[in-house]
Parts: C-alpha cells; sequence; structure tokens
C-alpha cells in the first residue's frame, strides 16, 4: 500500500474531508477540486488500487452506492444527470480505487470530458471485438 494513502486516511478518519456516504465498507465524499461542485468519490475502506481488484464480495456494494449517489445529485442539488467514472492506472491521481459521480446540467460546458475520439479502419472493429471476446473466454 502506498504510504500515506489519503483515501485510506479518509476512510480511517484520519484525514478531513466532507462525507456524504459512511457505510462499514465504503465511503463517499466530496472531491476537493470537483469538476463541479457536488462531485463526489465513492471509495472502499479496503485498500484496492483499480476496479479489477476490487473483491467480488465489495462489487455489488459498490455499484449499488455508486447508483443512490447518482439519484442523490440528482434529488438533493437539482442536477439534471450525473456523468460516473473510474480511472484504472492512467489518470488516477490517487492510487485507490474511487467511482467519480459528477452532476451534470445541459450546458453546463463539459463537452466530451477530455477525451480525443478516433475511427477504426475497415475491418478494424471486427478484429478489437474478436481480441476482446477472446480475452473474455
Amino acid at each position: 500500500m502506498p504510504d500515506p494513502c489519503v483515501f485510506c486516511a479518509i476512510a480511517a478518519g484520519s484525514s478531513p474531508a466532507a462525507i456524504v456516504l459512511d457505510e462499514p465498507d465504503l465511503v463517499a465524499f466530496l472531491d476537493r477540486r470537483p469538476v463541479f461542485k457536488g462531485h463526489v468519490l465513492l471509495v472502499p475502506r479496503q485498500h484496492v488500487v483499480t476496479l479489477p481488484d476490487l473483491p467480488a464480495g465489495l462489487r455489488d456494494g459498490f455499484l449499488a452506492a455508486g447508483q443512490r449517489l447518482c439519484t442523490a445529485v440528482v434529488d438533493a442539488l437539482g442536477a439534471q444527470g450525473s456523468f460516473v467514472a473510474i480511472n484504472n492506472v492512467v489518470s488516477q491521481s490517487v492510487a485507490h480505487l474511487h467511482l467519480h459521480v459528477v452532476p451534470r446540467r445541459k450546458g453546463d460546458g463539459l463537452r466530451g470530458f477530455f477525451w480525443p475520439r478516433t475511427k477504426y479502419a475497415d475491418g478494424e472493429m471486427d478484429d478489437y471485438a474478436e481480441r476482446l471476446r477472446a480475452a473474455l473466454g
């Protein structure tokens, strides 16, 4: 485990945060550098780095909490919807699994969330799909 992990410290209560969800296995808090006000980070209390590292026993609870947070940003903040994202290693500013729930409103100025777009060459899409299917078994 990285020393120190700021998200582990928040989950343990030893580092301050604006907690919005406090459960035995999970904690959610406001991002200190939000995309928009109300931007929430959901983390497992157990230190895991990426989504593939998340133990099977925590998956359903993690996703269920993410769903509840998506509803909460609409109900509590008047958002029209939300943007939900997880980075695994690349662009992961803290090496502890965290789900972003960002409140969204039409016309809020967020466009494409910084992702460049590309195109497949002829036949390339089928090749990528086959490689992924093979990896999934």
